[in-house]
């Protein structure tokens, strides 16, 4: 995984060498961005050495511009190449930036120019700290999902006592691999992902299917991978590419689908079926290529395998938890919460699919969780490894909870 660590110009920006060996300590790949502040504090050269990379400095190249067409669009690159944007010190001239989208130079473009998490460390002065422009300015960055990692309060630099010192790199540290999805709160855990469409074979050359990208689906086993899951992945196909897992298991039809998932259903400890299986089918598969014919044609169609009606009868204790998707173009919530009762779920991700930025063929959602005691959770847009997240976060708490329950 690839973080861009910004350095501003703070007299914290020393710490940042040592914060780049904690990140790679992670198994993360470390790039750094540095304003032309930080660089009278610390060299390029050092950052460099310590992270094998390239550090980015300036948006055309050279400190006197003239850079090539390479150089113009690196913010570019960097930006759709991380997982996730950390910049610490942060300090309260880039915050406003941020806040205010300014896109002056190479970090607060590529603050805008990147979809992944953003967090920030700030360090200043504590009457910077305190002022009510930088206080209004984080309050715009944490609406906006940019997670601040709070300072620390102390002796400072400029020789005044309170908050504004840089917090510890422990805790930013703990911050990113938050916002990566790193942690182990899943180990010992088997999870079985759906993914992706089925396809139903009209003829030997066509079939039925629908737009789903298979990438909610591979959010999910890529982020319970990270938090120490070992997962089992049933994809329909698709071209996107799949995450490393435990297991991987492509099949085509819902029937196939349906078979796979009842292979692993006894081994795993949770459920979730991201995947869009078809509701129905050909009753009649052709061999061969249907000839076109004059006139209108009439195809039989039949129910498919109704997977989560048939998980809900199989399940092999009550332990184990089944989450299922809910993709709908009206009524979302009752529908969801119809589907959430009728297949006895533990837990319903309820998605728009009519939405242009959610659902289908694109890198974010918006979904709404239903549970059983009638608890929604609305979360607003984000990338769709976010919303894996999210939604594991509630698994986590749930196999917390019964486990709790189950000592008692």
């Amino acid at each position: 995984m690839r973080v861009a660590l910004g350095v501003s110009g703070g007299i914290a920006a020393y710490k940042a060498a040592e914060l780049v060996r904690l990140l790679q300590d992670k198994g993360l790949d470390v790039q750094v961005v540095m304003t032309r502040s930080a660089r009278e504090f610390v060299t390029p050269l050092t950052f460099a050495t310590l992270s094998g990379h390239k550090v980015s400095t300036e948006m055309f190249g050279g400190e006197a511009g003239g850079g090539n067409i390479e150089s113009a669009v690196e913010h570019i690159a960097v930006a759709q190449s991380i997982d996730a944007l950390v910049i610490a010190p942060a300090t309260a001239n880039v915050l406003a930036k941020m806040a205010h989208g300014v896109a002056d130079d190479f970090l607060t473009t590529l603050c805008l120019a990147t979809q992944a998490p953003a967090i920030v460390a700030p360090a200043m002065n504590v009457n910077m700290w305190e002022h009510a422009a930088t206080r209004e300015n984080l309050e715009t960055l944490r609406r906006r999902g940019v997670r601040v990692v709070n300072p620390d309060e102390g002796y400072l630099a400029c020789g005044m006592t309170g908050a504004g010192r840089l917090a510890s790199l422990e805790s930013i540290v703990q911050a990113v691999c938050k916002a990566l999805g790193l942690r182990e709160d899943l180990s010992g855990e088997t999870i079985l992902v759906t993914a992706g469409p089925t396809q139903e074979p009209i003829d030997s050359v066509r079939y039925l299917s629908n737009r789903s990208s298979g990438k909610m689906g591979y959010a999910f086993a890529e982020a319970a991978r990270r938090r120490g899951a070992r997962v089992v992945l049933i994809s329909g196909p698709t071209s996107a590419e799949p995450p490393s897992v435990h297991t991987l298991e492509r099949v085509r039809t819902a029937g196939e689908m349906a078979e796979a998932v009842f292979r692993h259903v006894d081994s795993a400890d949770v459920i979730i079926m991201a995947a869009a299986v078809a509701d129905f089918r050909p009753a009649n598969h052709h061999d061969g290529k249907i000839k076109k014919l004059a006139g209108p044609q009439i195809m039989n169609l039949e129910p498919a395998v109704d997977i989560l009606a048939e998980l809900s009868r199989r399940r092999r204790r009550t332990g184990q938890m089944v989450v299922g998707f809910a993709a709908e173009t009206d009524n979302l919530i009752e529908n969801a919460a119809a589907k959430l009762r009728a297949k006895r779920l533990d837990m319903v991700v309820a998605n728009d699919v009519s939405r242009a930025d959610a659902g289908f063929d694109v890198d974010t959602n918006v979904v709404t969780l239903l549970f059983p005691d009638g608890r929604t959770i609305p979360l607003e847009k984000m990338r769709k490894f976010e919303v894996a997240n999210r939604v594991l976060d509630q698994v986590a708490e749930l196999r917390r909870l019964a486990a709790s329950a189950a000592q008692q």
